[in-house]
């Protein structure tokens, strides 16, 4: 039976061979506190971070998922162990450094006032091409949606039909939105605000995507605020 076409004509990835996403951003790092940016520097969550995901962990108790991914950046993983030993199973969380956050090169510990100080032409030519832009000596969104969109696709491959916990960075949660919806517009990406522990959802399939949810962080509702700024944009870290 063919499948059922959506009223403009898309055709949905097959649930039986696609892949159900959850891509959750790690909780609050030190350098989030301290407004610093930090791309792949490995930096651990701060109190308020251990907060966040504890509060996740609670959302997330007693679900069920094929497997338990994170990258291998502290922030991300100390955040998935907290979740994963509430989850069915107390599955293994495995470390794939692919899910690492944008290289922000030699950007990494310095707060928007230094950047704009020293690497007011990276800015300018960041307002004008924020896709292909790199970032001085690290990478650009073109280059992390290579890196990540590749790494995504790994997983897709390795569980088809099932759903995969994902914990990374706010950066690599853009990737995802884009691979659902084949691709984000120009000047979009600034607008993709992700919180803290916020919870994204995307259904892939080989040659197709959905985007099943976006940035829920319902969770945090009687917390402090989360953090959304990160290392993506050129702005707050």
């Amino acid at each position: 039976m063919s499948q059922r076409l959506a009223p403009t004509g898309f055709t949905p990835p097959d649930r039986a061979s696609a892949t159900e996403f959850w891509v959750i951003r790690h909780g609050e790092s030190t350098w989030n506190a301290d407004g610093r940016y930090q791309g792949q520097a490995d930096v651990p969550l701060s109190h308020i971070g251990i907060l966040q995901a504890a509060t996740l962990a609670e959302r997330l108790t007693g679900q069920r998922f094929a497997a338990v991914y994170s990258s291998d950046l502290r922030r991300a993983s100390q955040t998935a162990q907290a979740v994963a030993e509430r989850l069915e199973g107390n599955p293994p969380v495995q470390l794939d450094p692919g899910l690492r956050e944008i290289d922000v090169g030699q950007l990494s510990g310095l707060v928007i006032a230094d950047i704009r100080a020293r690497h007011a032409a990276y800015l300018e030519a960041l307002r004008a091409d924020p896709w292909a832009t790199r970032r001085p000596g690290g990478e650009s969104m073109e280059d992390l949606y290579g890196r990540c969109g590749a790494a995504f696709h790994a997983l897709r491959a390795r569980h088809p039909g099932q759903r995969v916990l994902v914990f990374t960075h706010g950066g690599v949660v853009r990737v995802a939105v884009g691979l659902a919806l084949g691709g984000v517009p120009a000047n979009a990406w600034s607008r993709l605000s992700v919180t803290n522990t916020s919870i994204t959802r995307v259904l892939l399939g080989h040659d197709s995507g959905t985007l099943l949810g976006f940035n829920d962080d319902a969770h945090l509702e009687n917390l402090i605020e989360a953090t959304e700024a990160d290392d993506v944009l050129g702005q707050s870290p």
